[in-house]
């Protein structure tokens, strides 16, 4: 989903930054879901995860940083080193069986759970981009036909398109297990559809598990079940591998082989001195007029089709170790270079009057001008970046915290959405959609304007949902949507887990007249998205209040709160039920 690069905070720190791809950030619909699940993601603490520290998605490509672990990718260690010996395979399933503790407890599923995400170590293997697929699920690509995930190590019910649980992360988290201890994924060697339709069968054709080490094999057996209901769940499979691996899991004394821990070691160095960054040289005259002589190319081979004399790089062979000779020699992060690699703020330079827009130049500025300066400690830090300037962008601190939003200007060929707040840390779920009003406008009321009741005292409840799924919801109808499907136009409000977001501005009224809905709208405006603290006795939200808003089809909607049925956990917004009035308003 992007290119992530390593950067350092102002006091030394190494983090990870990851810059999302092109084709994903202009579509503002990603935008909103990416700010939705950092935001989600940003609430998982606990051991074995490395935590998001900071985000931005009203920039022209959106970023998250997270803290930086020098290790080595789960995935390349197979390839370099060969499959791990049982107990690293049973501490590290323990220790990602605990960090998907961490991450359902706060309403989030990984959804993506494949060797590459997962780092490993000198304390143990980290988990990384938990929730962060989901941003794209159900975006054009999804629309089209697309699915998001690594069908290798999709679950059956994911595979096949429905809906998915925590559970879904235990399936996957089995077919780790297996492909770290052996190097042999479950379902064969196929290519990835193969396996993906495979693993989608799992009911009729379990895979087959006799030939894989009898301690791992109650394992295997208990996380690839293909009813999502009858796998272990996360704490009873690290209490499990705790038992199988004869040592405590948080006991990271010698837990992977020499050479992983020596390729660890280097990284871990490299990141403290990474390579200076240099500025791109310009050329100190005009190129010659006349083009020098092309090389004669060597001679091809006629019955191979390759280059005679010069030597032909081996096809890669999966699972296996490590190559040898000079290519092996530049694995992983280049050596640390001589010198120190200085972070200290500079005023960046003016920008060049009416620069062009082009791919050149904005890989230019990210990789001589992005600077990440994280701010304070912990998870609350912030994190600011060196935005390039152009001709149809204006860069302003609308958030007085120094950080520059960016609003495009539509061009005869090409519309981009414009940004409602210059703060990529904030709890709003429009960061980039340009579709919902600013809560501290009031809405235009026709004077002398007639309202005709369409229904009247509908009962509508607004459910919250499971895991990280999302509902759409349109109150003309009324009618909710948890596949994704409702268009941008009809909706009026979203709702996950732990947020209420709202489409257009929703006022509190002081009665039931539609006079008095209507003007509610605009003197008791609520925020544009509200979280569970705005729910419940003496808050902002509770029974026998009346919300009000105008639809995207420009009717008056009032929404007469009933009843409120908390969720489980206190970061959960409830389940609110109500009787909902619609008018239609003429003048």
């Amino acid at each position: 989903m992007g290119t992530v690069y390593l950067s350092h905070t102002r006091g030394g720190q190494p983090v990870a930054l990851k810059v999302i791809r092109r084709e994903y950030g202009q579509d503002p619909d990603f935008r909103r879901r990416f700010e939705q699940e950092v935001q989600a993601a940003r609430r998982v603490q606990g051991y074995h995860i490395v935590p998001v520290v900071d985000h931005d998605t009203t920039g022209e490509l959106p970023w998250l940083a997270s803290a930086f672990i020098a290790g080595i990718p789960l995935h390349d260690a197979l390839v370099a080193f060969g499959p791990l010996p049982l107990p690293a395979v049973f501490q590290l399933v323990g220790c990602a069986a605990r960090a998907l503790t961490s991450i359902h407890s706060a309403g989030v599923i990984h959804r993506d759970l494949k060797p590459s995400n997962i780092l490993l170590g000198s304390q143990g293997p980290y988990v990384i981009d938990f929730g962060i697929a989901r941003a794209a699920d159900a975006t054009q690509l999804t629309q089209s036909g697309g699915l998001i995930g690594t069908p290798q190590y999709m679950s059956p019910e994911h595979a096949l398109g429905e809906t998915v649980t925590p559970a879904t992360d235990v399936f996957s988290l089995g077919l780790i297990a297996a492909v770290a201890a052996t190097g042999r994924h479950p379902y064969g060697d196929g290519g990835a559809i193969t396996i993906a339709a495979q693993i989608a069968n799992t009911a009729q054709r379990p895979p087959k598990l006799d030939g894989y080490d009898d301690t791992l094999r109650p394992l295997l057996e208990r996380c690839l079940t293909a009813d999502p209901a009858e796998r272990i769940g996360t704490e009873e499979l690290a209490a499990l591998c705790q038992e199988s691996a004869g040592r405590g899991l948080s006991d990271f004394t010698g837990w992977l082989p020499a050479p992983l821990t020596a390729e660890i070691t280097r990284r871990e160095q490299s990141a403290q001195t990474p390579p200076q960054p240099t500025a791109p040289q310009m050329p100190t005259a005009p190129p010659p007029t006349t083009p020098p002589a092309q090389p004669t190319a060597p001679p091809q081979d006629p019955a191979t089709g390759t280059t005679q004399g010069v030597p032909q790089a081996a096809p890669p062979t999966g699972f296996g170790p490590a190559p040898q000779g000079p290519a092996a020699a530049g694995y992983g992060y280049p050596p640390p270079a001589p010198h120190t690699y200085n972070l200290t703020p500079q005023a960046p330079a003016p920008a060049p009057a009416a620069p062009k827009k082009s791919r050149r130049g904005l890989k230019v500025a990210l990789i001589a001008l992005v600077l990440v300066l994280v701010a304070g400690s912990g998870a609350a830090a912030a994190v600011w970046v060196l935005n390039k300037k152009n001709k149809d962008s204006n860069s302003t601190d609308t958030a007085g915290d120094g950080k520059a939003s960016s609003t495009p200007s539509p061009t005869p060929t090409e519309s981009e959405p414009e940004s409602d707040s210059g703060s990529g840390s904030g709890s709003g779920g429009q960061g980039g959609g340009g579709e919902g009003t600013d809560p501290s406008e009031s809405p235009t009321v026709p004077e002398n304007a007639t309202y005709t009741p369409l229904f009247e005292n509908k009962s509508f409840t607004l459910r919250t949902p499971t895991g990280s799924d999302y509902v759409y919801v349109d109150l003309d109808k009324p009618e909710v949507d948890i596949k994704a499907e409702m268009l941008d136009n009809v909706r009026d409000m979203y709702l996950d887990n732990s947020h209420w977001y709202f489409e257009n501005t929703v006022g509190k009224s002081g009665g039931a007249t539609p006079q008095e809905c209507a003007e509610g709208t605009g003197t008791d405006a609520l925020p544009e998205t509200l979280d569970s603290k705005y729910f419940g006795a003496e808050t902002e939200i509770d029974k026998g209040d009346r919300l009000c808003t105008f639809t995207k089809s420009g009717n008056l909607a009032m929404y007469e709160i009933t009843a409120l049925t908390p969720g489980e956990y206190s970061w959960e917004v409830p389940t609110v039920e109500g009787k909902l009035t619609i008018w239609k308003v003429t003048e």
